[in-house]
């Protein structure tokens, strides 16, 4: 198990990294820049230049993504032109916000869900159905043990797997809706801070944004899958041989 979580530890800061660069790189090679945007062209050319410069916009990419990536290995992740700030000392405020509309989604589609909602409930029963009909199951209850007892303690662990096996792309969809409402209702979260970073091409702040959007659905597939491991040990031991095999 402390393997298999390993390696899926190192698969989601993998994950980060890649999205985090990425953004920075597509949101640089993007026409126009933060000076550009926020000045609309009311400034002099010298002016334009050493503002440019000031934030390291007259590097060539490969050069600016090299420094950034430096810094970043030591937990700078650059200065929001926008806010003129840290960009790590933005994103906690505004994660946290992002944490509050995602976890009270997740609690009342677990919640409601599981019971009434449609995909939950229906993965649930058909998930029970099929462990009822286990040998393992069948094997207990032929011992006598009572039908309550077996389906309570035995049963329902098993038919926790897809539940757990879904619940990562449950996360991945509730952070995309808190973006959408964080939008649509100027809530204050990660959503309107990358935003407004796009607008102006603030790149360090999208790159800060996107990699703690990467986070979030790390963690959440990571929950998922350590969730899946524990109801069904069949997972890691799998895991376990493939790294063997290979």
């Amino acid at each position: 198990m402390t393997r298999y979580i390993a390696r899926r530890l190192a698969f989601s800061a993998l994950l980060v990294v890649a999205v985090s660069s990425a953004s920075l790189v597509l949101t640089r090679i993007a026409p126009g820049d933060y000076v550009i945007e926020s000045t609309a062209g009311q400034v002099s050319r010298l002016r334009i230049e050493e503002e440019r410069a000031r934030y390291g916009l007259d590097k060539s990419i490969g050069a600016q993504y090299r420094d950034w990536l430096a810094a970043a290995v030591r937990l700078d992740f650059g200065r929001s032109m926008q806010y003129d700030r840290p960009v790590r000392d933005l994103i906690p405020e505004r994660a946290a916000n992002t944490a509050i509309l995602a976890l009270t989604a997740l609690l009342i589609a677990t919640g409601v869900g599981l019971p009434l909602a449609a995909m939950l409930e229906r993965l649930q029963a058909q998930a029970m159905s099929q462990a009822i009909g286990e040998p393992f199951v069948l094997a207990t209850l032929a011992r006598g043990v009572p039908r309550s007892r077996v389906v309570w303690r035995d049963a329902l662990k098993a038919a926790l797997r897809p539940v757990a096996a879904i619940y990562g792309l449950i996360v991945g969809a509730l952070l995309s809706g808190s973006f959408a409402v964080e939008v649509i209702s100027a809530w204050p979260g990660l959503g309107t801070l990358m935003l407004g970073a796009l607008r102006t091409r603030d790149v360090y702040l999208v790159a800060g944004c996107a990699g703690a959007g990467a986070l979030f659905l790390a963690f959440g597939t990571l929950v998922s899958d350590v969730a899946l491991a524990l109801v069904d040990p069949r997972v890691s031991e799998t895991a376990a041989e493939g790294r063997a095999g290979a």
